[in-house]
């Protein structure tokens, strides 16, 4: 199946997941272990290998009636390799292919089904202006990177190689956001220039909030407490 060949289909299965924002292009390794969505694997590996992947919206959890309440905005998959392992359990590598909107919730047995809608991005700028975002977003990525304890400099430099401003900014909120709600945020955002001026605007506060860090342990000098 190559990608010239894949149709978006109008249903789909789908994983509804705390804590988790699915992004296109995006390569996001799953553990199948719930006898639910061993069956769901099972008929999308002898189909389309397409499934999607939803996050949970905490605001409707407990309400009357919502079980596992999906956010509407989420993306859709495909299977790109999948080991069996010897206790039925099953590893995957799902690769995103495009955002979706859910229509309806069609099933919940033996697995969810969702009715969807795919749903195209705006640049929302011209390609030079979205171009020029996308080196500012990369270079506070670079900032970030240097002031973090966490070593994700070969991750960096390779989200920073990434030239399409749409694919950039989605691999980076999916691999380097760690607010879980503006993740939400940038895959409901349609608009690519707003993607990037938002998370470019959360960059440069977690910048900050890094220098101010190391200036109260006395690893920065105070003239560069704010420089972004």
């Amino acid at each position: 199946m190559t990608e010239m060949e894949i149709l978006i289909p109008e249903e789909v299965p789908v994983m509804t997941l705390p804590d988790t924002a699915f992004f296109p292009q995006a390569l996001m390794p799953l553990h199948i272990f719930e006898p639910r969505y061993r069956a769901m694997l099972r008929d999308v590996l002898a189909s389309h290998r397409l499934f999607a992947v939803a996050g949970l919206d905490p605001t409707k959890v407990g309400q009357p009636g919502a079980f596992e309440p999906p956010y509407q905005i989420a993306s859709l998959g495909i299977v790109r390799a999948c080991q069996k392992n010897d206790d039925g359990t099953s590893n995957l590598l799902l690769q995103g292919l495009c955002r979706v909107r859910i229509l309806e919730i069609v099933s919940d047995t033996p697995y969810r089904r969702i009715r969807i809608e795919a749903q195209s991005s705006d640049p929302g700028a011209s390609p030079e202006a979205n171009e020029g975002l996308r080196g500012e977003v990369a270079r506070l990525l670079s900032v970030k990177c240097r002031l973090s304890e966490a070593d994700s400099r070969q991750l960096v430099k390779f989200i920073r190689s990434i030239q399409d401003p749409e694919a950039f900014v989605d691999i980076a909120a999916f691999n380097l956001c760690s607010d879980q709600a503006l993740k939400q945020r940038l895959l409901e955002t349609l608009d690519v220039h707003d993607r990037l001026r938002l998370f470019g605007a959360r960059l440069r506060t977690e910048i900050e909030q890094l220098r101010l860090a190391h200036k109260l342990q006395g690893k920065l000098p105070d003239n560069r407490v704010a420089d972004n």
